[in-house]
């Protein structure tokens, strides 16, 4: 009886252990996940504010407001009110999504100023994508993106999809416009052959790129279709070999 006994209280204890385990470890995960998605806000432009705007102005015409950002997407010097740069002017305009940063502000707009490019040695460039290759309504200004092409073998003609940049930065989103293109159908019979006219809305990305990434993307627009693939701090993006219809499905 004392050993059945023994045994029962041994198990109660092994139970109670195991669901004090398992609630610390749901918990630990509720912390992880908090921690890579905390944000922190700051002050955003909402609609496009335009060169030499008073912020006053445009804080008064609800141009600005407060919004939550991943803080690993914050840029350095964020405004997080208009405390103290009220009466400043915007030297440049300022598009919907961007944050508001000091450097963008001044006394008078007479002098065009340069865009901020964060990384030293780096230039920006700007590409037009289509909602869906620039992820849309996602890739805001302090966004990591890597950028894939989708083109073909100008030797064999083979369809290929690889990454042509792992990692680069967005500095400026630009405003949308639609886009006019015109296709040929691949199908069979009568319906191959036919042009289908589409009307795409495109968006100016700029990014902050080194000499040879920019090479690479001049290069890459000629050759095929880019596409943007969101990044956290956490997402690993390697130059694989690039996947084609042989490598496909393997």
């Amino acid at each position: 009886m004392d050993r059945r006994r023994m045994l029962l209280v041994a198990a109660a204890v092994v139970a109670a252990l195991g669901t004090a385990l398992v609630f610390l470890y749901v918990r630990g995960a509720d912390n992880r996940a908090q921690e890579k998605f905390e944000t922190t806000d700051v002050l955003v432009a909402t609609v496009q504010i335009e060169r030499g705007e008073r912020i006053a102005d445009a804080a008064a015409a609800g141009k600005l407001a407060r919004q939550a950002v991943p803080q690993g997407q914050v840029l350095p010097g964020a405004l997080v009110t208009t405390e103290g740069v009220d009466q400043k002017l915007a030297l440049t305009v300022i598009y919907p999504g961007e944050q508001i940063v000091p450097q963008k502000l001044g006394d008078t707009a007479v002098d065009e100023p340069r865009l901020q490019i964060p990384d030293e040695g780096d230039m920006a460039m700007s590409i037009n994508l289509t909602d869906p290759a620039r992820v849309a309504g996602f890739v805001n200004p302090g966004s990591e993106v890597a950028i894939f092409i989708n083109g073909s073998d100008p030797t064999t003609g083979q369809p290929y999809s690889r990454v042509l940049l792992t990692r680069v930065k967005v500095i400026a989103v630009g405003s949308t416009t639609p886009v006019t293109t015109t296709t040929t159908t691949n199908g069979q019979g009568g319906e191959a052959g036919q042009q289908v006219v589409e009307s795409l809305p495109r968006t100016l990305i700029t990014l902050s790129v080194s000499q040879v990434q920019m090479q690479r993307v001049l290069l890459g627009q000629q050759q095929g279709e880019l596409s943007f693939a969101l990044l956290t701090e956490d997402s690993k993006v390697t130059l694989a070999p690039p996947t084609t219809s042989d490598s496909l499905f393997q």
